[in-house]
């Protein structure tokens, strides 16, 4: 809705008219020359940077292919569509740049890997922000979620120090291949949870067994991959995020080998480093010592996390940066 003056009348956003030279939009190539001439007045120079390219490219886009009214109205109501789609605990429009590969491009680019620290991996739709703080030891899951896995591993920085403290966020599928946030009927969180490594880096949680899962399908994005031709698979996968002061905070996820859907994940995610192994345990004793209520039977997983500095980070983007504008031109 338009903003309205006292006595109701429609005022403008407060910006005069710009001294520029517009000539009327009589040919296709003016609207884009306008348009970019327009762009120039923003106050911002990465704004600037960042529309001149947009604009650049989908104008670029919308001549190349001939897009016809049609087809582009079909693209706005998808748009449309999306975002009434989300909610807040739905985010269709990371879903959307998910399967895009534009959320794994835009995680490469701004997590660029230094040194033998652990790679990152996408954020993806299902991350929320209510996980309960968890002791170590304690279970993500409540019981009957699945098969049982115990996580543990150590928290360093690039140089094999400890990482004291530092919070760890772990999120995953139960074993029906569901997040808590696709229940219709989400009570509490669940297989999600909050920890911190202790003194010596350490951390160690209960956790079931993630499964493969396909991505929602009853929504806009569904509709988009069943038109490519796509498969909405992701292999199983264990999500955390990390957190420590003065250290780059790393988003990642493991992925159990042997998934058939590894190669193929619908949202980009996996990177080889990520790929791991479990090893299966059958000891009864060792079940109960470790926490779990019965059975003798669960899955490890033992992985360290190493975080670089935000110092060592910014040096490693700043390179890659340096690197992707040379390559441009």
């Amino acid at each position: 809705m338009s903003s309205a003056d006292a006595e109701g009348k429609a005022v403008s956003n407060g910006i005069p008219a710009p001294d520029l030279d517009l000539p009327y939009p009589d040919k296709p190539e003016i609207i884009t020359e306008n348009l970019q001439k327009l762009t120039e007045l923003a106050p911002n120079e990465r704004t600037q940077f960042i529309f001149r390219n947009l604009i650049a490219k989908l104008h670029e886009f919308v001549k190349e292919t001939s897009i016809t009214t049609d087809e582009w109205m079909t693209a706005i109501q998808f748009l449309t569509r999306t975002g009434q789609t989300c909610t807040n605990l739905r985010q269709e429009f990371i879903l959307l740049s998910d399967v895009l590969g534009v959320s794994a491009l835009v995680d490469a680019l701004n997590n660029p890997q230094v040194g033998n620290t652990t790679e990152s991996s996408v954020l993806g739709p299902f991350f929320t922000e209510d996980a309960p703080d968890v002791a170590q030891g304690e279970s993500i899951a409540s019981e009957g979620k699945g098969d049982y896995l115990y996580v543990e591993g150590r928290v360093f920085d690039p140089q094999g120090k400890p990482i004291a403290g530092a919070v760890i966020d772990t999120w995953e599928t139960d074993g029906n291949g569901f997040y808590d946030t696709q229940y219709a009927k989400r009570e509490k969180p669940d297989c999600r949870g909050r920890l911190r490594s202790d003194s010596d880096g350490k951390y160690f949680y209960r956790a079931v067994v993630p499964v493969p899962y396909p991505i929602p399908g009853d929504g806009p994005v569904g509709d988009l991959l069943l038109a490519l031709g796509r498969p909405n698979m992701r292999p199983n996968h264990l999500h955390m995020m990390i957190e420590a002061p003065g250290y780059r905070k790393l988003t990642t996820a493991l992925y159990p080998d042997g998934d058939e859907w590894l190669s193929c994940d619908a949202v980009f995610g996996v990177k080889k480093s990520l790929v791991i192994n479990y090893k299966d345990i059958d000891d009864e004793a060792e079940a109960r010592r470790r926490g779990f209520p019965k059975g003798s039977k669960f899955k490890l997983l033992n992985f360290d996390l190493i975080l670089p500095t935000v110092e060592e980070s910014k040096a490693a983007f700043a390179q890659l940066a340096k690197q992707n504008a040379a390559n441009a031109l």
